[in-house]
């Protein structure tokens, strides 16, 4: 197949922004300086407009090289679902009232655990929250995980090795804890109906694998924290369920209706109009009824969503060295090669061009996906959930600003352990 030189210009650029991730703490250093030049390097520093910026750039460079009619149908012809559906979600779960309910969740399943509560509750939100995924899709978990995590554990200043492990583990098991259902986890939604694979299958082929590797992973890094958690050093004395006490309870009238939205919103997930029309009314929804909201993160939800919208457009073009490259792995070599690659590319457009190889055994499918949903904590682009986590817990980093590099060697170890789920005996 002969490659094209628009192609080979949308993987130069698609290199180049992956190695732009991975500068973000040193742009985020040269902004704090305040020099003449500090707002170029804050938009620089943003990891949300780096695959925006450069798809920006592939857009030039295709109306130069092929003219601008080009440009746009290949623009027309692009799926943003995806990204238009974690903005909406992401909006619509990090309300005041479903936040509350979470917490109240959180709360209730603590108190059951015989352990004390500082721990438990740090337990169940990086276990039970990102394993609701599998419910209300990962988006919403990794939202919701990372909105109870922010509250609770990373307001406080410093122990930045201590958020990087939490970050690690959070994004590891989110990855992973939405392969229990068939819809909720991005990598699997994209090949279920080509594989022919349900909800019954996934629960029993990945699903407890993915449940014990979860559990696994929390219950590790809860023990490795346990004595800062115990001593109040890295959190709130309460934990992540803690509310705000200064303002009135939301009354259950009100969360019962915000619930409805976010059921309706994961049920039309596949239909951006009909979730973006119930986005709409939502918005108006909390605008009449402020007294019982918070600030909603549209803003944040925009950036996440100009940041998946650039991946499908820089990714869209890399099928011309990515989709021959895993046609040609044994199903062990491939399980590694998916884990490893997922690091520099969305593990749904992995998975995507995987599906579209002929001929393929059920056990290369199988380590397909296993591997790339087992490397969807490794980078920010790996799992499209990320970027909404990193949204979300940027700020309470030194610089604002999160490491890829320190983020890679948090998330190997929980990596690790799921991968070794994964690859027991199918």
């Amino acid at each position: 197949m002969s490659v094209t030189p628009i192609e080979i210009l949308a993987t130069a650029l698609f290199a180049l922004a992956v190695l732009h991730t991975f500068s973000v703490p040193v742009f985020a250093r040269l902004a704090h300086r305040n020099g003449p030049h500090a707002g170029i390097w804050h938009l620089l520093s943003e990891v949300e407009a780096v695959f925006g910026v450069w798809a920006f750039v592939l857009i030039v460079g295709m109306a130069a090289l092929a003219g601008p009619s080009s440009a746009i149908e290949y623009l027309d012809t692009r799926n943003f679902t995806e990204p238009l559906f974690v903005f909406a979600i992401m909006v619509v779960a990090a309300s005041r009232p479903i936040i509350d309910l979470v917490g109240w969740l959180v709360r209730v399943i603590s108190h059951a655990l015989p352990m004390p509560r500082e721990l438990s509750t740090f337990f169940v939100t990086l276990s039970v929250v990102p394993l609701a995924g599998s419910l209300v899709t990962e988006p919403a978990a990794m939202t919701l995980a990372a909105l109870l995590l922010r509250r609770a554990y990373f307001s406080v200043p410093g122990q930045t090795g201590f958020k990087y492990l939490t970050l690690g583990v959070l994004f590891v098991n989110v990855s992973i804890g939405g392969v229990i259902t068939a819809y909720a986890a991005p990598p699997v939604l994209m090949v279920a109906g080509t594989f022919g694979w349900d909800t019954a299958y996934m629960a029993t082929h990945f699903g407890w694998r993915a449940a014990i590797a979860v559990f696994l992973n929390a219950t590790v890094l809860t023990f490795v924290c346990r004595k800062a958690l115990l001593a109040g050093e890295v959190g709130r004395q309460h934990g992540a369920a803690e509310t705000n006490e200064s303002r009135p309870a939301v009354p259950w009238p009100f969360i019962a209706i915000h619930v409805a939205f976010l059921v309706a919103v994961v049920l039309t997930a596949h239909h951006p109009a009909v979730f973006l029309g119930l986005l709409m009314l939502f918005i108006g929804f909390c605008e009449a009824y402020k007294r019982h909201q918070s600030r909603l993160m549209i803003k944040e939800g925009l950036m996440v969503g100009f940041f998946l919208a650039g991946l499908v457009v820089l990714g869209g073009l890399q099928r011309w060295w990515l989709q021959d490259l895993l046609g040609g792995l044994s199903p062990m070599v491939l399980f590694w090669g998916s884990a490893a690659l997922t690091a520099i590319t969305d593990n749904a457009a992995l998975t995507y061009l995987g599906s579209l190889v002929e001929g393929t055994s059920d056990i290369w499918r199988y380590m397909l996906v296993a591997g790339a949903v087992s490397g969807g904590g490794l980078t920010v682009i790996a799992n499209a959930p990320n970027p909404a986590g990193f949204a979300i817990l940027k700020g309470t980093f030194p610089d604002g600003a999160i490491s890829a590099g320190r983020l890679l060697l948090a998330a190997l170890a929980p990596t690790l352990v799921a991968a070794c789920l994964f690859l027991l005996p199918v």
